[in-house]
Order: C-alpha cells, then structure tokens, then sequence
C-alpha cells in the first residue's frame, strides 16, 4: 500500500544563526591571532656616514695639470699613462675626493691645466674622468710660465 506524505513545503533557513555563528567566528579570531610587528619598528640601524669628531681640512681645490706628453698630474701627482684614455686610476681618486668632500658637508672643486701644446683630446680625456667620478665644479686654467 503507498502512503501518501504530508506536503511539506520549501524548506526554510535562518539566517540568524548563521549570522550568530559568523560573529562568534570572527570574535574568536581576533582574540587568538598574534599581531606581528612590523619591520619598521624592529629598531635595527642601518649603515651609514659616520660623523667625525674633528673636522679634516679639505684642500679647497685639486689641481689637475696635463701636459704636452699626454702626461696627467693630480697635485704633483703623476696619473695613469700618458696612453690610457679612461684614466682608471684618476677616475677612482677623484671619486674619493668627491665622496670625503660630501662627508665635510664642502665642494669638490676642480681645475683643469693645460699646456698650450697640449692634444684637445687628452683634456677631453680628463674632463671625461671628472665626469665618471661624478663631479660637476670644473674650471680651466691657463699653464703659469
């Protein structure tokens, strides 16, 4: 015999358990999540300039004399070969010199001799070496007789 069943309709859902059930989720959460600390506040000290204690006395300018040979001369100071078009070894004083210059909170000031013999493309040289070392006060001289 087939029993016929009641009728019983679309079923129904409440949704204010679910929204009960939701809130008591997210209170849960919130008490038992550690907070991370974000790197900004983990006070490491990143390298940097060093203040010194007594102030180093700058000479106010370098001079960089080029002679007729091809010869190059920081100070007296003879530089790189009179063949080497790059000029590594200029590139990296001056560079030195720029960067204590910037420590000192002072110019780094260049000038440029030349004799009158002297091949354009050799000064060009030298300019492109202050320019590698990043400096930008450069000034021209006459050769003194």
């Amino acid at each position: 015999m087939k029993m016929k069943l009641p009728d019983q309709g679309d079923p129904d859902l409440d949704m204010a358990p679910m929204i009960d059930m939701t809130f008591l989720l997210l209170i849960y959460f919130i008490c038992t999540c550690t907070l991370v600390m974000p790197e900004a506040d983990l006070g490491i000290r990143l390298p940097g300039m060093i203040a010194q204690a007594t102030t180093v006395e700058m000479p106010d300018e370098q001079m960089i004399e080029v002679r007729k040979t091809g010869e190059v001369y920081l100070n007296d100071r003879s530089f790189d070969s009179a063949t080497s078009t790059d000029l590594p070894d200029l590139v990296t004083t001056l560079t030195r010199y720029r960067l204590s210059a910037e420590a000192a909170s002072g110019k780094a000031l260049i000038t440029i001799m030349a004799d009158d013999d002297t091949s354009h493309q050799r000064v060009i040289d030298v300019m492109n070496a202050c320019a590698a070392a990043k400096l930008k006060d450069i000034s021209f001289a006459g050769a003194s007789e």
